[in-house]
């Protein structure tokens, strides 16, 4: 299977300024994913998408390729998926047409190759599946049977209308995407979503699936990593 990897990083950030290349434990914030993306197994070809010069040229002294996007296709609310279509069709012009794309957002640094590689194989080896998107589990106590709401009178009845079991076990397993660190999507299906259709899930654990959002998130990677050292 031919795997794209994208790497969507706009200069713009409202939340953390500058995110996407803020020095985390003494690197760029996108470091991390574009190592993990040249260290797969699975990769045929690591693309950075950028509408920033700064990011531009730090992304390629870290062995990216980089395809400058126009503004339109850098705003808040800009889709992904326009993204990775832009991407694509700049390619195209070359002759390369990969199997699938794979998306890896530069917010998630604890996500490494190994991770790829078992979502890349997990993905080959399910020919029907249209998309693949990471996962964490669910904790038992935010599980949507565990939930409460406040009805008109200002009481708590459950969220959901049915009866709700009271023990762990008897609660399905539930799973909510981990930021997500991990997008593949077939390229026949891009036309239509990211992650969709026959969507299969990649479980990773709770301290590689942390998303960075906010200072506090820097914080709380940049002592991770130190603990994986």
């Amino acid at each position: 299977m031919r795997l794209l990897a994208v790497i969507p990083a706009r200069g713009g950030s409202k939340g953390v300024p500058r995110k996407n290349i803020r020095p985390l434990n003494g690197r760029p914030l996108i470091a991390y994913s574009i190592a993990a993306a040249k260290s797969s197994q699975a990769v045929d070809r690591v693309v950075v998408s950028t509408d920033d010069a700064e990011i531009a040229e730090i992304s390629r002294s870290l062995g990216a390729e980089v395809i400058m996007r126009p503004a339109a296709l850098a705003a808040d609310d800009t889709p992904t998926r326009n993204v990775l279509e832009h991407v694509a069709k700049e390619l195209a012009h070359e002759g390369y047409r990969a199997d699938a794309i794979l998306t890896l957002q530069p917010t998630s640094p604890l996500r490494l190759e190994h991770h790829i590689d078992e979502a890349a194989a997990l993905f080959a080896s399910n020919p029907e599946a249209d998309s693949l998107v990471s996962c964490v589990a669910v904790p038992h106590i935010f599980h949507p049977r565990s939930i409460m709401r406040q009805d008109a009178t200002g009481y708590l009845v459950p969220f959901l209308d049915e009866q709700q079991p009271f023990r762990r076990q008897d609660k399905e397993p539930v799973f909510a995407r981990n930021g997500a660190a991990i997008y593949i999507t077939r390229t026949g299906r891009l036309k239509d979503f990211v992650f969709g259709g026959k969507l299969l899930a990649y479980m990773m654990d709770a301290d590689a699936s942390i998303d960075i959002d906010t200072l506090d998130d820097f914080t709380v990677a940049e002592r991770l990593l130190q603990a994986r050292t």
